[in-house]
């Protein structure tokens, strides 16, 4: 059955079902095609007959993902469009959640199952907004005559969306949450440095989205100069006159490029004097996001859902272990006898976990190193000027190929979603009454701070604000519980690179 509401911009027509609302495929900007490809997005025209918002529209052009129960579907440049899930359609002004979703920016989809809002919006008596956003090349690239960070300009354009209509769908405007993952997260601290976002939201979840610091202007001009020679074109006029098709495979090459040149994410958001002056942890040092309640937090083995299957690193030996931290150490300007002293250190508090092999050791530096730390050093600002602010870990382990993940990039994603049903997720998540029981609560954790700014539920040991003394984290495991400074003596370790 339909259900019709007015908008700002023209009257929509959703779907009711038996305990909420959906409305899919609502353009929050005018398509970015043509001379606005590689532009900032503009305001939607509006329209006078009913719009009908019953399908998902296409997700940002893209390659295929491998990965099983992530397959996005259709792809096209007209990809900017939200949906909303909401219990009713009335007056009601509900908390809004606004999901921003991962995939290093080159990927992903809010129509994925996974992202599915309606057991949040149900369960929480909540209104969920799900956005597409341009990706890659299109939404990241930094070139003259490029306005830079369009993915995350769509990102505000969408937020505006909320601002000005989400009255309609029965939430509240002054009351929204952004929350992303991975890129997803990155995004949400991006933000944080953005000043064009400001207003637009009062709270903020960063799950496994480290604090990049932003590229600056000769490595943005690298990715730049590397796609104009896989394109075999001179500026942004032959860009813009390009097939997407053209843009995906040279985007596609050039990933390829980067990777075999360890450069995991060449496209990201960037310091930009008007769309984001600051690196996001520069920031948020200054305190640009001092009314924003903040919950970050990473997963322990982050670093296992990259390597699985390559045995090149799986079945690693001390030597090449020792060969990549001494690469990473002198990343930072140290020297061999820091790397050495930084695998020690690791290989000492694995062996009370009962897992030290040179794999392992490897996978908690780099799970630490590109997750875990910059989620700290975003909390370790941000609670100088906001005192709501908190962490998790999730130490959850996934069944999948024989436990060998452990508590890898996203495993928290069907947890948070309530989606434990979508495709494939009963053998990476898993089931049964504990995987339920998890799910329930990390959903009524992330519900409360949505509602108060405190992710402090009934199923939840008390949650004490994070700061630097205590480090108050939240374990997410069969068995919840608050610990002070989990996993300490590795975060002191690269406190020492870093300093």
């Amino acid at each position: 059955m339909q259900i019709q509401i007015d908008t700002s911009l023209g009257p929509i027509a959703g779907t009711q079902s038996s305990d909420h609302q959906s409305f899919l495929g609502i353009p929050f900007a005018q398509p970015p095609i043509g001379e606005l490809r590689f532009r900032a997005p503009e305001p939607p025209e509006p329209w006078s007959s009913t719009l009908v918002a019953s399908r998902y529209r296409p997700a940002a052009p893209q390659g295929e993902s491998a990965l099983p129960g992530m397959i996005v579907g259709e792809t096209a440049e007209d990809c900017l469009y939200l949906n909303v899930f909401t219990p009713r359609a009335d007056s009601a002004a509900r908390p809004v959640l606004f999901w921003i979703h991962g995939g290093g920016f080159t990927s992903g989809s809010a129509s994925q199952d996974l992202y599915d809002g309606v057991p949040l919006a149900t369960r929480g008596d909540v209104v969920v907004v799900t956005i597409n956003y341009r990706l890659g090349m299109l939404g990241y690239l930094s070139l003259d005559g490029v306005e830079a960070n369009n993915g995350q300009r769509d990102q505000i354009a969408a937020l505006e969306w909320v601002r000005d209509n989400i009255e309609s769908f029965g939430g509240d405007p002054e009351n929204v949450t952004i929350f992303g993952e991975s890129a997803g997260g990155m995004a949400v601290t991006a933000l944080l440095a953005m000043p064009a976002a400001r207003g637009l939201f009062c709270r903020a979840i960063s799950q496994s989205g480290s604090t990049h610091p932003g590229y600056g202007s000769d490595a943005a001009d690298t990715v730049a100069a590397t796609l104009l020679e896989e394109l075999g074109v001179n500026d942004v006029a032959g860009l813009r006159s390009a097939p997407v098709e053209s843009l995906i495979k040279a985007q596609l090459r050039c990933l390829a490029k980067a990777r075999r040149a360890s450069v995991q994410l060449p496209f990201v958001p960037v310091i930009d004097a008007v769309s984001m002056p600051k690196s996001p942890l520069d920031a948020v040092v200054a305190g640009a996001a001092c009314d924003i309640a903040l919950l970050v937090g990473t997963n322990l083995d982050e670093f296992k859902l990259f390597t699985l299957g390559n045995r090149k690193v799986t079945a690693m030996g001390n030597e090449s272990l020792a060969k990549r931290a001494r690469s990473l150490t002198a990343a930072y300007g140290r020297d061999d006898s820091t790397a050495a002293k930084l695998v020690e250190t690791y290989r000492s508090a694995l062996e009370q976990r009962g897992a030290n092999s040179p794999y392992e050791i490897l996978s908690a530096i780099e799970s630490d190193r590109s997750f875990r730390l910059p989620g700290i050093r975003i909390a370790e600002a941000q609670c100088i000027h906001q005192p709501q602010t908190f962490s998790y870990l999730l130490t959850w382990k996934s069944p999948a190929a024989k436990g060998l993940l452990g508590a890898c990039h996203a495993l928290e994603l069907p947890f948070v979603f309530g989606t434990l049903c979508a495709p494939t997720m009963d053998r990476f998540a898993g089931t049964g009454p504990d995987a339920d029981r998890l799910s329930e609560t990390m959903m009524d954790s992330w519900l409360a701070f949505a509602r108060s700014g405190d992710p402090s539920c009934d199923s939840l040991p008390s949650w004490d604000r994070y700061d630097k003394e205590r480090r108050a984290t939240m374990l997410f495991d069969r068995d919840c519980k608050l610990v002070d400074a989990p996993y300490d003596t590795e975060r002191a370790a690269w406190d020492q690179i870093l300093a």
